[in-house]
């Protein structure tokens, strides 16, 4: 199994591309630790996971705030006594409002989910990873962060910044052996666009239909190539940006 005596911190994990992840990833011998906030969703999951063989505990977490980030890395350096995989991946959507409408609020609740709280963890976990010789973290970015049009201008800003993110603290931290790369999913059937997949003239929809795939992708699809660049399998990948979607964004 690829992740034999593996720890992983998946993030957003409750539902949607996270669990698919935290499940794939528990199925391939990694010790899992669930993250979300809603500790009735995440005990769900967990319980999957046992019930499959595999090992994973729920760690209720609300990643912008500091605190609880502090208490992540504690619950998971107890519990399993290293961080080997880090997978940043909860998420929010928002508004599609421009710039003449979209308030302060909404553009610091976006950032602070989508873009802060990626960076927050890395600074708390790329050490721990350093001192034990090394490790993976992949950051779930979106088709948003190659263009404009794909979300508000909030959510865009953001997952370009993933991006960037990524590929400096690679830059920064590859020689100590720390992989970072970064997955960007297209329409995905989950919770996020499930009212616009339910839209047939959806403009999203009708670019789906003329996309190669003619589909949006499964939850399950994305956690297979999350579960790639966290592997040893794309050891001599760096700084990198897979696009998962389809062929969405290639037209």
């Amino acid at each position: 199994m690829r992740f034999q005596n593996k720890t992983a911190i998946v993030t957003g994990s409750t539902k949607g591309i996270g669990k698919a992840t935290a499940k794939l990833l528990a199925a391939e011998g990694a010790k899992v630790v669930v993250v979300g906030t809603t500790e009735e969703a995440g005990h769900a999951v967990v319980d999957e996971i046992t019930a499959a063989g595999a090992e994973a505990f729920f760690q209720k977490t609300d990643v912008t705030s500091g605190a609880d980030l502090d208490a992540l890395i504690s619950a998971a350096l107890d519990q399993y006594g290293k961080i080997d995989i880090l997978i940043n991946n909860a998420g929010i959507g928002g508004s599609l409002a421009n710039l003449d409408q979209i308030t302060d609020e909404e553009w610091n609740k976006v950032l602070a989910t989508n873009l802060t709280a990626p960076f927050q963890l890395l600074k708390r976990v790329v050490p721990v990873m350093e001192k034990a010789g090394g490790g993976t973290v992949v950051n779930v970015a979106s088709m948003a962060s190659t263009g404009a049009g794909r979300g508000g201008i909030a959510y865009t800003t953001a997952k370009h910044g993933i991006l960037g993110l990524t590929r400096q603290v690679s830059l920064d931290h590859g020689h100590s052996g720390i992989r970072i790369n970064a997955v960007l999913p297209g329409p995905i059937d989950t919770q996020m666009i499930a009212r616009i997949l339910a839209m047939p003239q959806h403009p999203l929809n009708l670019k789906i239909k003329m996309s190669p795939s003619g589909r949006p992708g499964l939850p399950e699809e994305v956690a297979q190539a999350i579960a790639f660049l966290a592997s040893d399998e794309s050891s001599f990948i760096h700084g990198a940006a897979l696009a998962v979607d389809g062929g969405y964004t290639i037209f």
